[in-house]
């Protein structure tokens, strides 16, 4: 399976930014606790991955 074909399915690709919006959340939250500095970095850069993720349509798609 191509990614061209992963972004282009509507069905498939809702359903995979619906769990990026999920994985978002619960990163969110942990960002809320995290216990320390180090933490806090590890999950801005999980975030930032999440939401780079989000926009693979654009990418694949040379929207970019």
């Amino acid at each position: 399976m191509s990614l061209k074909s992963l972004v282009n399915d509507k069905p498939i690709w809702d359903s995979f930014v619906s769990e990026l919006e999920i994985r978002l959340s619960a990163v969110h939250n942990q960002m809320e606790q995290a216990p320390n500095a180090e933490s806090l970095y590890r999950l801005q850069g999980q975030a930032f991955t999440l939401r780079k993720l989000k926009q693979l349509r654009d990418y694949v798609n040379g929207g970019e």
